[in-house]
């Protein structure tokens, strides 16, 4: 994959996925462009920001779940598994993991590479012996992992409810992916959000201080920069709602008014009130996020959460198939 911003004294060339995803998504109707397009660096520095929010109860809650139940990760995994971590931005939760599973190697995953690396480096430093193995890549789809652990058993690392920025059936296709990067055998510690309070739900992701309004600006911004976009992104503001039916949280760009702008060279106009679809946050029952597990391959064999329920960890294993019943 090309990374999304490189020189040659002109303009910069854009990954041609990303191209392709928002030139469709700002074709068809509703509009949409997927979430992962959040994370060039701005977007991925945004969204650590965001996770350090009074409102954002997620990374506080899941991190003090992981604190607690570490030994108890350790005991179920045991020592010398290759830990791969599925969209590791900063790794802010990793060394709790690390230092509870003495893991053999740390491979983590990241589709924003310049960030993976800044990241790989500052954990290196902190795990000196600890054989470190950055990965540019989009994990939606299975990977060759490094050679150097193609016979370590793994466990696979996947935190901060990032399953539920996908739609059930996207859902199932990654944790079949994960399976068949991962292997027969390997184990999956992942965190999901429960489904709660509408306003505590929608203060997480409406800050009042704004930062998640900027990161989902963000991407208008880098439309334009890379995408030789004529965007007015004044002319837009953040939007999250919940919707109850599909138990998620959707953000949204709003346009405030008539707007043509170009994008790569093709004109499109958007009418006011209309939106742009960025992401959604599906929050998970006890009952759906094991169905989801067993969807994608995966056999639940333990589950953690907090006092107030508001958010839960599961292990899961990718145990050999057999045929009904």
């Amino acid at each position: 994959m090309l990374k999304p911003e490189i020189e040659d004294g002109t303009r910069s060339f854009a990954d041609p996925a990303f191209r392709a995803d928002v030139l469709a998504g700002l074709t068809r109707r509703p509009r949409a462009i997927p979430a992962r397009w959040f994370y060039d660096r701005r977007g991925s520095e945004l969204f650590e920001a965001i996770t350090d929010l009074p409102e954002y109860y997620p990374t506080r809650t899941e991190i003090a779940i992981l604190e607690r139940i570490a030994p108890e990760i350790a005991a179920l995994a045991g020592e010398g598994r290759a830990v791969v971590e599925f969209g590791s931005g900063s790794s802010t939760k990793t060394p709790i993991l690390l230092r509870a599973v003495r893991p053999s190697a740390y491979v983590p995953i990241d589709i924003s590479g310049d960030f993976l690396r800044e990241s790989s480096r500052i954990l290196s430093a902190a795990f000196p012996a600890l054989l470190v193995l950055p990965f540019e890549a989009d994990f939606m789809h299975p990977l060759t992992l490094p050679r150097t652990i193609a016979t370590t058993p793994k466990l696979g690392f996947f935190p901060g409810s990032t399953i539920g920025n996908m739609t059930p059936l996207m859902a199932v296709d990654l944790l079949r992916a994960m399976r068949g990067s991962l292997g027969e055998g390997a184990l999956l510690l992942i965190g999901m959000d429960r489904i709660k309070d509408a306003d505590v739900l929608v203060s997480a992701y409406d800050d009042a201080a704004g930062v998640t309004a900027a990161f989902n600006l963000n991407l208008l911004e880098r439309i334009n920069r890379e995408l030789d976009g004529t965007i007015p992104v004044d002319s837009f503001r953040h939007e999250a709602v919940w919707n109850d039916d599909r138990a998620r949280i959707e953000m949204h760009l709003m346009t405030q008014r008539d707007v043509s702008f170009d994008v790569d060279g093709r004109r499109f106009s958007i009418t006011a009130g209309e939106t742009i679809h960025t992401e959604n946050s599906h929050k998970y029952g006890p009952r759906d996020a094991r169905i989801l597990l067993r969807s994608g391959g995966w056999t639940p064999i333990a589950h953690w959460t907090d006092p107030e329920d508001h958010f839960a960890v599961y292990l899961a294993e990718a145990q050999a198939e057999r045929p009904a019943p």
